[in-house]
């Protein structure tokens, strides 16, 4: 995979589960991965459930595939993406996909996607199944597209076992004999076990703002040199 500004992305949204809304923060969100070089939405363009993705497909350059819906009950949309996403697999032309859906049927294209060296970011509402979360190598939830970030929590610590769990075994696993460990690793870390970790589901813009916040966290800046204008962050579990 390239260096992310330069990574070739497939943008592929199923528009019968994905929120058109947030399509200019989806957009922006999939620029910090690379470079969207195909943005094609799914669906049945006659009917009236897609009205609010119209003047989002002019306006970004989306191309709409048009799927009719041929037997009641069966999702022709999920069958086409999956078509298309294999066909330009094989092209042998992009690093990497990203799967704009809240429907787990994408859970094994994540997987095949994978297998053949692509990188997959999903992209989805919270209701997406845990499957199809942990088939990507990161996955967005699309709500946290919205909010203004470093606003819900300020003064909060989160309270989330499974957050405090994780960002203490990423500690443990990469510190140094001392016990501190150097954010970015931590980070690094995080996003090897959990594909959907995103400090903003928490309300912080940074990882860094949100272990400031927690009181099991033992937070150090330090200076490469002395007068340096860097500044690194190393972390360590309050308990040692």
């Amino acid at each position: 995979m390239p260096s992310n500004g330069n990574a070739k992305l497939a943008v592929l949204i199923d528009a019968d589960n994905a929120q058109a809304a947030v399509c200019e923060e989806l957009l922006a969100e999939v620029s910090k991965f690379g470079v969207a070089s195909v943005k094609r939405a799914y669906g049945d363009w006659t009917t009236p459930n897609l009205k609010t993705w119209k003047e989002h497909l002019h306006r970004f350059a989306i191309h709409p595939v048009q799927q009719f819906s041929y037997t009641s009950g069966k999702n022709a949309t999920d069958s086409a993406l999956i078509i298309d996403a294999m066909d330009l697999l094989h092209e042998g032309l992009l690093d990497g996909f990203c799967l704009v859906s809240s429907d787990s049927d994408f859970t094994r294209l994540a997987n095949r996607l994978r297998e053949s060296g692509c990188t997959v970011y999903g992209f989805g509402e919270n209701k997406t199944p845990e499957p199809f979360v942990a088939a990507c190598d990161k996955f967005v939830y699309t709500e946290i597209l919205r909010p203004e970030p470093d606003s819900a929590n300020k003064s909060n610590e989160p309270s989330d076992p499974k957050l405090k769990a994780l960002v203490l075994n990423a500690i443990h696993a990469v510190a140094k004999d001392d016990g501190w460990a150097p954010l970015s690793a931590v980070g690094s870390q995080i996003n090897k076990v959990s594909s959907s970790f995103d400090p903003r589901n928490f309300g912080y813009s940074k990882l860094g703002n949100l272990v400031k916040s927690l009181s099991y966290i033992h937070c150090q800046e330090r200076q490469p040199s002395p007068g340096s204008p860097i500044v690194h962050i190393y972390i360590k579990d309050a308990a040692e």
